[in-house]
């Protein structure tokens, strides 16, 4: 069994990813189960999800702590202790990073699983135009390090789980190009004899009191401590000469992250803003532009 394990962020699309791989394996003859473990549906919070690929009936369930492959789309991730991106990788044969600097990012968190790297967010960009959802490249990078799934398969697997998005042909046809061009860029992974068995073992999960097994808030009113403005991909600027103060883009954030001055104008706090470009997109005379994000490190 090959245990493939996510990390993203609301929006990145990982659900979508660990569903592709999964579809793809399905087709290539494997058995496979794929699901997801978030919090608040939202955009920007961490998102975590898992596939498994097997010859044989799967009868895991659950969440994978030890898995052979990790997948990081956002390297950010790395900085949250709460996302548990390394948890396990002294079992993973290989981590992927969603960066154009892993040597950085190894030294910096002390990455000792062999780890491979490849823009994907920059490829999404370059195809699409942007790159708010990495769900094509992360399935394609997965798709090509499990050594399991072809690319005519994966080319198949991205149709049929896009179809279900209701997005354009054009769009389906473009993340089908990210796949591959993620797909061709990697080297199968090669996996310790370990990832082919299952260890078939029975846990049994003790009770534990809430105060203790479950997250509780003790502190109010510290969101404001929680600079969240890493998770963007692209950011908004606004055009002061354009903006004609209607107040629409204050009104419609949903993270409360556009303020107004003392003459009306609009003011985004780029701590707090994630980067959803609602502002935007609601912007009457198109004030608001979009500018890409740049690179985390």
């Amino acid at each position: 069994m090959i245990r493939i394990r996510f990390h993203g962020r609301g929006g990145h699309g990982v659900k979508t990813a660990s569903r592709v791989v999964g579809t793809a394996a399905f087709l290539a003859g494997f058995e496979c189960q794929d699901s997801p473990v978030y919090g608040a549906e939202r955009r920007g919070a961490a998102v975590t999800a898992f596939t498994r690929i097997s010859e044989t009936p799967i009868r895991e369930r659950g969440m994978i702590a030890q898995p052979d492959l990790i997948l990081v789309a956002d390297e950010t991730l790395l900085d949250d202790p709460t996302a548990g991106v390394l948890i396990g990788q002294e079992s993973a044969s290989n981590l992927f990073l969603n960066t154009t600097d892993a040597c950085a990012l190894i030294e910096k968190h002390g990455i000792t699983t062999p780890a491979v790297s490849f823009d994907v967010t920059g490829t999404t960009r370059d195809v699409l135009g942007r790159a708010s959802a990495l769900s094509a490249g992360m399935a394609g990078a997965a798709a090509k390090l499990s050594g399991c799934v072809s690319q005519e398969g994966l080319k198949e697997a991205v149709r049929e789980e896009f179809s279900h998005l209701s997005v354009g042909e054009d769009v389906v046809a473009k993340n089908v190009d990210v796949a591959c061009k993620v797909f061709a860029a990697l080297e199968p992974a090669v996996f310790s004899a370990a990832a082919r068995v299952s260890p078939g073992t029975m846990v049994t999960v003790p009770y534990v009191d809430p105060i203790l097994g479950a997250s509780t808030v003790y502190n109010s009113g510290n969101a404001e401590q929680r600079h969240t403005g890493a998770w963007r991909v692209e950011r908004p600027v606004i055009d002061n000469d354009v903006c004609t103060k209607c107040g629409l883009c204050f009104v419609e954030c949903p993270d409360g992250a556009i303020a107004l001055d003392a003459s009306g104008l609009p003011v985004i706090d780029y701590d707090h803003c994630k980067g959803c470009m609602i502002c935007g997109h609601v912007c009457p005379v198109e004030a608001i532009s979009h500018v890409p994000e740049t690179a985390a490190w």
